[in-house]
């Protein structure tokens, strides 16, 4: 280069555009709404870390929940910088010897990004997780080519379970329900967590159900129960199982999981779909198993979803609480 040239200028999201797709991203599920994630912006790349200090000890002692929650975020900022005209080139797990760095991601413009990038955009401030009874999901059989074309690139198997897998995992999901009420650390953990409606994290009273109301759903995690309510009461669970899996284990296997399950999450909404991810039933290997087995193909099972439709009545979940993106997001360097 000589001394007429001039380095190439660098193109980057404002922080304007920088905040407002970090909040968006901020939107994305995370086991029991812990939002395990730091962002650092070094002035030309954005980084994605895990947040150790919101590891959950007993219920996701090896982080793999943690890393698929951090996943769900990178997805959910990736779709939303490219609704702002910005393409995000991706580098997963960078450093090997930093396990906590997850993804560094460099920008281009992108002035044509596809429709439904714009479309799961739009509903990400829409999508809740509702543990409450569901109906049968409409117009499922249409949507399934869609939702496998967007797994299929963070090679991620989705599965659609069988009707006679229910009974089956309503018992082991009950089985845990037993097994965890025995585990002290499990249940201080899921104390601090769950059914506190004035913090910015956890899960709020508002999106716990009563007994009633979890008894007519079967499969899920055994949260501290709602006050007395029997909301949707006519309705028994309908909704469809719907399982994630990969081919192995490992932390990039966990991050990809993590995109997929945001795609997933995204585009069932947009198509009206309720969902809730059951994600207490791969906790433990004795049910990773169960599930494996009820796949026709080898893979490791990662997450587990409710897809159905919510009845159009009164009792729409309210959206959990996030913290502030300023408690996330570092900026280190400028340009």
């Amino acid at each position: 280069m000589t001394a007429n040239d001039e380095a190439p200028a660098i193109s980057v999201p404002d922080h304007r555009v920088m905040l407002a797709a970090l909040r968006l991203a901020t939107r994305a599920p995370s086991v029991h709404n812990t939002q395990p994630w730091r962002w650092v912006f070094d002035g030309t790349r954005l980084h994605l870390y895990t947040d150790a200090d919101r590891l959950l000890p007993s219920t996701d002692p090896h982080g793999r929940q943690l890393v698929i929650s951090c996943g769900a975020v990178l997805h959910h900022a990736r779709t939303a910088f490219a609704d702002q005209g910005w393409h995000t080139d991706t580098v997963r797990v960078p450093d090997r010897q930093r396990p906590d760095h997850l993804a560094v991601i460099e920008f281009r413009p992108w002035t044509d990004p596809p429709e439904g990038i714009h479309t799961r955009a739009r509903v990400i401030d829409r999508r809740r997780t509702d543990r409450l009874p569901m109906l049968e999901p409409q117009g499922f059989a249409g949507l399934l080519p869609r939702l496998r074309m967007l797994t299929s690139p963070h090679e991620v198997e989705l599965d659609v379970l069988d009707d006679s897998a229910r009974p089956r995992l309503a018992a082991a999901s009950e089985q845990i329900g037993a097994l965890r009420r025995q585990d002290l650390l499990y249940q201080t953990e899921l104390e601090w967590w769950a059914g506190h409606s004035e913090t910015l994290e956890g899960v709020p009273a508002s999106a716990l159900v009563s007994d009633a109301e979890f008894a007519r759903v079967g499969v899920g995690r055994a949260f501290p129960p709602a006050p007395r309510s029997m909301r949707r009461a006519r309705l028994d669970d309908r909704a469809r199982l719907v399982l994630l899996g990969t081919d192995g284990d490992s932390v990039t296997r966990w991050l990809r999981t993590g995109e997929a399950l945001s795609a997933v999450l995204l585009e069932c909404t947009a198509a009206g779909l309720a969902t809730c991810a059951l994600t207490h039933v791969t906790e433990l290997p004795t049910t990773r198993g169960l599930l494996a087995g009820l796949v026709p193909r080898p893979a490791t099972p990662q997450v587990l979803l409710r897809v159905g439709t919510a009845p159009d009545d009164a009792d729409m979940v309210p959206p959990t609480p996030r913290r502030p993106v300023t408690d996330v997001f570092t900026v280190t360097g400028s340009r």
